[in-house]
């Protein structure tokens, strides 16, 4: 296959202008998104030099999206999921430019950090399920893994580029000015939502409003064997294996006695690896309960190679395989439950996939950021790396009870992505 032809199968849905639109727009956010997460976790280190604090603020902020993230799939299916995110993304700005000022004017404490981490929280809660279901409205079935990969890898261009920057603004003129300039990049993703034009594209029909449609997700779900056990996998391992909030600043601060550009370049590193692993999931990605247990494996492999590292030049080449495998796994649990949920189930089912992967982050946070104040960050890592592994045990389980029992899904039609049992 030639080179063109192959760059237009990564990039297939940014054919849709739609999506052009979004990508481009929710990048310039994203970058900012990661500044300030970047900035906000040194700025509790520096204020508290605790790792259970650091975890506690990651808790707070994640709380949320466990307790009403549920109830933010049930909105979600009932309202204009475009009209929803324009609303939220903007309030999320003005949370935003408030802790920019608090940092700016040398005003911010522990507990102003961990309230907007609350009020974050809740924009999160209801923004997650809109997000996600809207990208198969926007860009169809056939498209919906190469969307959903490029905007993982988005998510990592971001994560690559926004602690670099946030460590360099850190270092110069203040955590304040990352907060101020991620409230200023809010812009571009609300100006290409609004952007969009609507007759192009494909809302599923909104639910009617009526009792019980909280349970009826749940119900579903549990019904649902394809969908239940890809979501108890990324639970587990979204509650252990992706608290690098937690454990990453004391990597760089105790285990290699660096600064905030360590920081910056550890998380950086795992971004850029993220990037690539994007790039090749949306190229040759496969989706299905199979890829899910081998991309665990992968990610397990690797995090315990950075819990092991000895020297930091040998952690930021562990921490770029992490990344690596971060978004293949994620990416593949994305587009394994929206292919296979009903539209008018997907907001729920995503709002689902939101409390496995951020919501358990209050239990996660928290316990990781313990067991790295008691064990050290190294211990930390391993803990999440253990994780991948039993979620692949269960995956692994999950595949051959369920075809001995003939309840393999069925083969997909020519048309639709490839998905694997």
């Amino acid at each position: 296959m030639n080179v063109k032809a192959s760059a237009q199968r990564t990039f297939s849905s940014l054919s849709n202008p739609n999506y052009r639109k979004y990508f481009f727009g929710q990048t310039t956010s994203l970058v900012g998104t990661w500044m300030q997460m970047t900035a906000q976790s040194w700025l509790v280190f520096t204020l508290t030099h605790s790792a259970t604090e650091i975890g506690f603020v990651v808790a707070l902020q994640t709380l949320p999206v466990l307790l009403l993230g549920p109830y933010g799939g049930v909105v979600a299916d009932r309202v204009d999921k475009r009209r929803l995110m324009i609303i939220l993304q903007a309030a999320m700005g003005i949370q935003a430019a408030v802790l920019s000022v608090l940092a700016l004017t040398h005003v911010v404490t522990y507990l102003d950090v961990c309230g907007l981490a609350i009020v974050l929280g809740l924009n999160n809660a209801f923004e997650n399920p809109s997000r996600q279901s809207f990208v198969l409205e926007m860009v169809g079935p056939k498209d919906l893994r190469n969307a959903v990969s490029l905007n993982s890898t988005m998510n990592n261009v971001a994560r690559a580029v926004g602690p670099a920057v946030a460590g360099v603004i850190i270092a110069t003129i203040g955590e304040g000015w990352c907060f101020a300039v991620n409230a200023l990049s809010f812009i571009a993703v609300v100006g290409s939502l609004m952007a969009m034009d609507r007759s192009t594209l494909s809302p599923s029909v909104p639910t009617e409003r009526a009792k019980g449609q909280l349970l009826d997700g749940f119900r579903y779900v549990a019904a649902t064997p394809k969908l239940l056990f890809p979501l108890i996998m990324m639970g587990l391992v979204g509650m252990l294996a992706y608290e690098f909030q937690v454990t990453l600043p004391i990597v760089a601060g105790h285990v290699f006695h660096g600064s905030a550009e360590v920081f910056g370049i550890l998380t950086g590193s795992m971004g850029a690896g993220a990037i690539i692993g994007g790039l090749w999931t949306a190229a040759k990605g496969k989706t299905g309960t199979r890829a899910m247990v081998r991309a665990a494996i992968l990610f397990g492999v690797f995090i315990a190679f950075a819990a092991l590292s000895p020297k930091l030049w040998v952690e930021i080449l562990a921490l770029a395989l992490v990344g690596f495998a971060s978004v293949q796994f994620l990416a593949m649990a994305n587009s394994t439950l929206q292919l296979e949920t009903d539209p008018q189930m997907r907001g729920r089912v995503m709002a689902l996939w939101a409390v496995a992967f951020m919501g358990s982050t209050p239990i996660g946070g928290p316990l990781i950021g313990w067991i790295t104040s008691l064990a050290g960050a190294r211990v930390g890592l391993g803990v999440g790396a253990a994780s991948c592994f039993v979620a692949a045990g269960i995956g692994w389980f999950t595949v051959r009870h369920f075809r001995a029992r003939d309840l393999v899904v069925r083969e997909p039609l020519a048309s639709e992505p490839l998905v694997e049992t």
